[in-house]
């Protein structure tokens, strides 16, 4: 069944680049989750007036690839005890989250991070409130532009995880 979950973590340039080269996700698109502002400009989610998140819309099939396993591919690259900080980016649209439409999947999310990690994680686990998607210019950014700066280490994907 086809399926989405939001994953803000850090910049969305390096987030989006990882999770289109797994297997079982559909596609992805940036954006700007769970802010004061309706469909915010990237230049004013910047001066952080908008409270919004640079998030990842994550559409994948769920007999490809699990909740669970998105979650570990996630862990893989985020610092979960940075608050508003990840790699080089500093703000608070650069928070670490993940944000959920199915009220059944807080329980999963929340659980998977406590069993995985310390307390005192920043990880936020809440309900999409809104989304919008960033400029065109943003959407498969890494993808257009193979040398822009991205904190995400894309060779933590193992051969057999990336689409064929």
């Amino acid at each position: 069944m086809k399926k989405e979950i939001y994953l803000a973590g850090g910049c969305f340039w390096g987030v989006e680049e990882y999770y289109s080269r797994l297997n079982g996700v559909i596609s992805t698109e940036v954006g700007y989750a769970n802010g004061n502002r309706v469909n915010p400009t990237y230049l004013e989610v910047r001066s952080g007036d908008t409270n919004a998140a640079e998030t990842v819309k994550v559409t994948y099939e769920d007999k490809e690839i699990s909740l669970s396993t998105l979650l570990e591919h996630y862990l893989r690259f985020v610092d979960p005890y940075s608050l508003n900080k990840q790699g080089e980016d500093v703000g608070t649209q650069y928070r670490v989250g993940v944000y959920y439409l199915d009220e059944n999947e807080k329980e999963i999310i929340k659980n998977y991070f406590d069993s995985r990690l310390d307390k005192g994680y920043y990880i936020e686990i809440k309900r999409l409130e809104s989304f919008y998607p960033a400029e065109e210019y943003h959407q498969d950014y890494l993808k257009k532009n193979p040398d822009g700066y991205c904190h995400v280490n894309l060779n933590l994907i193992k051969n057999s995880e990336m689409k064929r």
